[in-house]
């Protein structure tokens, strides 16, 4: 195909990009200037917003880096400590720095196809691109379901939360009830920006939990010896490696925190302050934790405390708890919603007005999946085991799969002229 210096109008797909298109079209993607020949709402998600009634498009970068922290560190966090004592000390090291660096090098390709296609909302939209309809309906089904179990795994963790500060003194299935339905309340904002202040508080709760647990823990002093490698099973050694992946996967909600930046150019900003958070905090927790509690380190990790102080760092996570299981949620719920109302690059004015169709569909959207994560949380009632079946299904596809096609989406054409391209991701 000869190479053109004009965007590709929305929804067209090919297999080659030549490296000037590559570099014209970023630019004119953060200029926000519409291509020849693409209209002003096939070119954004949500339009024109000058005289919207719900405006979507208003964080700064900070407020997407708290909300990608939120909905990373949560439960990732959690598990990290148990997958130090099956790996050992210095595999444990060496896979989260690892698998952390390719997440982000992966969530900047995911930056760089967001500016290339501002109209993507989506990982639905990004199939659409890639490999037409059937692609759509492939990812964006995934996506559903991905996060869907995601909010499932923060009910079964507000579950074990409210029965280990209550000391069991009600059924599971009742505090999975309160948990889920505590999250459809906070789901029911439309959009990221009022979210992103709880998103802040639920970092600080989950910080303050993991601190408690660790002076808990050395305080306690060493209960076991510490192994540099370990010799396990492969469904062990592949549950623990899912369990890493798991606390890096936020990817799958990347597109939709860039659609309502009022600056996607500073995305990366927010990534970068996302990684080098999560990745030192989960070296420093699981070292600490698995240090002290040695071999009997369970999941999640606030419980390799005493009771009293397994109550508190508990009662400090709920907070983060519910917050990130929000967050998730959230870009779930807006997925199905933005398909609804928008046809052919065309939004329905129920996307921005506060009318009665629009808040009932959104309303109803939440209630049917916090349904559904209630449903998967009394299914699936053990942490690691739901934790692994969502990574090995969806979290590694999304969080470092899929990047590695949008990279050879940008750059095909430019495999035989610059042979090094292969090397870099820019």
């Amino acid at each position: 195909m000869a190479p053109t210096s004009q965007p590709l109008p929305a929804g067209e797909q090919r297999g080659s990009l030549d490296s000037s298109v590559d570099s014209n079209a970023l630019e004119k993607a953060a200029k926000k200037e519409p291509a020849a020949g693409v209209t002003q709402n096939e070119f954004d998600v949500y339009g024109n917003e000058e005289t919207a009634d719900i405006k979507y498009r208003t964080m700064v970068w900070w407020k997407a880096a708290a909300l990608m922290l939120a909905e990373t560190v949560s439960l990732g966090i959690l598990s990290i400590p148990s997958v130090f004592a099956t790996l050992g000390m210095v595999a444990g090291c060496i896979l989260v720095i690892g698998l952390g660096a390719i997440a982000t090098a992966t969530g900047y390709m995911i930056g760089l196809f967001k500016l290339r296609y501002p109209h993507v909302h989506n990982m639905a939209d990004a199939g659409m691109i890639l490999w037409g309809p059937v692609g759509r309906e492939v990812l964006g089904a995934a996506q559903v379901i991905f996060m869907v179990f995601i909010c499932g795994s923060h009910v079964l963790t507000g579950l074990i939360a409210f029965d280990t500060i209550t000391s069991g003194a009600s059924c599971s299935v009742l505090w999975a009830g309160v948990s889920a339905i505590i999250c459809l309340v906070l789901t029911i904002p439309r959009t990221l920006d009022g979210i992103s202040y709880l998103s802040v508080a639920s970092f600080i709760s989950i910080l303050a939990a993991v601190f408690i647990t660790m002076i808990g823990v050395g305080v306690a002093g060493h209960q076991g010896g510490v192994t540099v490698t370990a010799n396990l099973s492969f469904a062990s050694g592949f549950l623990a490696v899912t369990d890493i992946i798991f606390a890096y996967a936020g990817h799958v909600g990347f597109f939709t925190f860039i659609a309502e930046m009022r600056k996607p150019e500073d995305f990366s900003k927010a990534l970068y302050c996302l990684q080098v958070a999560d990745t030192t905090l989960y070296l420093v927790v699981g070292i600490v934790v698995y240090a002290f509690a040695g071999p009997n380190t369970v999941s999640p990790a606030l419980g390799n405390t005493g009771t009293t102080l397994r109550k508190i760092a508990y009662g400090m996570a709920l907070p983060t708890i519910m917050i990130a299981g929000v967050i998730n949620g959230h870009v779930c719920a807006k997925l199905v919603f933005i398909r609804i109302f928008r046809r052919n690059g065309v939004k329905s004015r129920h996307m921005t007005t506060h009318s009665w169709v629009g808040w009932l569909t959104w309303i109803g959207i939440c209630f049917a999946i916090w349904t559904m994560a209630f449903i998967i949380a009394e299914v699936i009632p053990f942490f690691n085991d739901l934790l692994g079946v969502i990574s090995a299904l969806f979290a590694s596809w999304f969080t470092y799969g899929i990047s590695g096609i949008f990279w050879f989406h940008l750059t095909w054409s430019r495999r035989t002229t610059e042979p090094l391209n292969i090397l870099f991701l820019y």
